[in-house]
């Protein structure tokens, strides 16, 4: 078995040399042969510098430094495409997702299963947190219909051929979970122990995770349309059943002078109505708009490899002798 890690790195100057120890102990055991790629994705501390180094002082390490911050998912999508071994492993870098758990995922991807989620044990987030991550997976699973979505997790292993499915995947909002399950609906899961976060803050807030879940459903999907035309449906229903029942008391004489309430509901709820749909449409719009400009998922500002720059002069040397 051949395996890549990829590890998106931001603001983990201090976990990296940890997690590239205990990754560079854990996978000789597993893989024939392995590697570990580091993609900084913009961070603003020293975090680079400790990547670039680790990866100048271990040959299975290579780091790629992103032009600047397109988060988590882009990120990953730079380092699955640089990824050479058949098997794609990814995890975050803050030691919440154990190394020593790495194998267990290796040995659940078994010929009948493309891809496997690692599921806590333990919850290890806060209730608001818990439940903002819950949404995201409801939305994975309800209007994205991405099979086993309440499995979904960060720490992930699959096979190298399901990054052909999004080959052509641009513009600014990503999602690899996605992305995974147009290739393949063989998934699995298996239960492992996770640790809570060793140092920082993570970037995942109740906010982001609020905004995530409406990338996905913009991104990804067209219930926001659909329910808008539903919406439509409603109101106009209600706008016709409100007319009838107005026009009845004037006929019965129940009202002699139009009533002022009446005109102003009508008007404020088609208009929050009219409001709501070209809200929803020109989000798809823009999106459309950045996708037109040509705007990238991500840009690799550099990147050392010195196991290619090995095999490079190894080369040079064979020519000229």
């Amino acid at each position: 078995m051949f395996v890549s890690v990829v590890v998106p790195c931001y603001r983990s100057a201090q976990t990296l040399p940890e997690l590239v120890a205990r990754l560079a102990a854990v996978l000789p055991g597993a893989a024939i042969e392995h590697e570990i790629v580091l993609v900084v994705d913009g961070s603003p501390d020293d975090t680079w510098d400790v990547a670039a180094d680790l990866a100048r002082s271990h040959r299975e390490v290579r780091a790629i430094q992103l032009a600047r911050n397109y988060g988590q998912h882009n990120a990953l999508i730079a380092g699955v495409r640089a990824a050479r071994h058949d098997i794609i492993v990814t995890m975050d870098d803050d030691l919440q997702h154990l190394p020593e758990e790495v194998p267990r995922l290796l040995a659940a991807l078994t010929d009948d299963i493309d891809l496997v989620y690692a599921r806590p044990r333990e919850e290890e987030h806060g209730l608001a947190r818990s439940l903002a991550s819950q949404l995201v997976k409801m939305t994975l699973s309800g209007p994205l219909g991405v099979p086993d979505a309440r499995s979904i997790s960060a720490f992930r292993a699959f096979r190298m051929f399901l990054r052909d499915g999004f080959d052509g995947l641009t513009g600014p909002h990503a999602s690899i979970d996605v992305a995974l399950s147009w290739g393949t609906t063989r998934i699995g899961c298996v239960d492992v122990r996770m640790e809570h976060r060793m140092s920082g803050r993570s970037g995942y807030t109740l906010s982001s995770l609020l905004r995530h879940a409406v990338n996905l459903l913009v991104g990804y999907s067209t219930a926001p349309l659909r329910f808008v035309s539903c919406l439509g449906l409603v109101v106009g229903a209600f706008g016709l059943l409100l007319s009838g029942i107005v026009l009845w008391s004037y006929l019965t004489g129940a009202i002699t002078v139009a009533g002022f309430t009446s005109v102003a509901s009508m008007i404020a709820l088609f208009s929050s109505a009219q409001i709501l749909g070209i809200g929803v449409l020109g989000e798809y719009l823009g999106r459309v708009h950045a996708c037109g400009m040509g705007r990238p998922t991500y840009v690799i500002r550099s990147e050392i490899d010195r196991a290619a720059a090995e095999e490079t002069v190894d080369l040079r040397s064979d020519v000229l002798s």
